[in-house]
């Protein structure tokens, strides 16, 4: 059975940036790249009501904006003339971008959300991205749902599918393998050493794998309830 984390589920921002009085439910998603996580997510929103976040959605759409989005001084650093064009350039050479910016776009997306409870999709990708969302936010999350690929399955599925992604050629796909297994699988062993990482054997049919997610979210009701 998952445990809950009321007084970590109260987001009590000093800067006024949440209500104090708003009880958020967080579920960090990782996987390596095709591993399927956007597939249950939306299975997930489906049937329990979740609000899907997907932390690389909200740097293209930043991308797509063309927006300095207040972030003139970063822009500054990272010799851009743009901050959309700063997420773009880090992005196409698999790095990380800066955990200030990602943490930024996802308060935002929350503020803006009239529920409250979110998978956060790709993220945490690394400890720094970790601290700062929970220094940030003053939230944990109530666990980490992890789909477990290996990576020449996922590899055959980036390849595969057609979403029309910059970022889904070989070179590029690669370099996010690396950076998955040296920056965020530390991250899951943090959350694992916490008890809070829910493993999924990604390897199965959709809807075998959903079958094993549904029964980690059995603590939360159904939507139709």
């Amino acid at each position: 059975m998952m445990g809950t984390n009321t007084d970590s589920s109260m987001i009590q921002d000093s800067n006024g940036a949440f209500p104090g009085d708003r009880k958020i439910t967080v579920v960090f998603v990782l996987g390596g790249p095709g591993s399927g996580k956007g597939t249950q997510c939306s299975k997930i929103v489906e049937n329990f009501g979740f609000t899907h976040l997907s932390a690389g959605d909200l740097l293209r759409a930043e991308i797509k904006s063309g927006s300095d989005n207040g972030y003139e001084a970063i822009c500054f650093l990272f010799n851009c003339c743009t901050f959309s064009t700063m997420i773009s350039n880090m992005i196409k050479e698999g790095k990380i971008v800066p955990s200030e910016v990602t943490v930024e776009l996802l308060k935002k997306a929350i503020l803006e959300s009239g529920n409250n409870k979110f998978l956060i999709d790709g993220f945490p990708r690394n400890e720094e991205n970790r601290s700062t969302f929970e220094n940030v936010t003053k939230l944990e999350p109530e666990f980490i749902l992890f789909f477990d690929c290996s990576e020449e399955e996922m590899e055959q599925r980036l390849l595969g599918r057609n979403q029309g992604r910059d970022d889904d050629n070989i070179e590029t796909i690669r370099k996010r393998f690396r950076v998955f297994i040296e920056s965020s699988l530390p991250v899951i062993e943090y959350y694992d050493q916490k008890g809070k990482v829910r493993k999924i054997d990604a390897m199965k049919p959709i809807d075998d794998i959903f079958e094993d997610v549904k029964a980690i979210f059995a603590v939360f009701p159904a939507k139709d309830e």
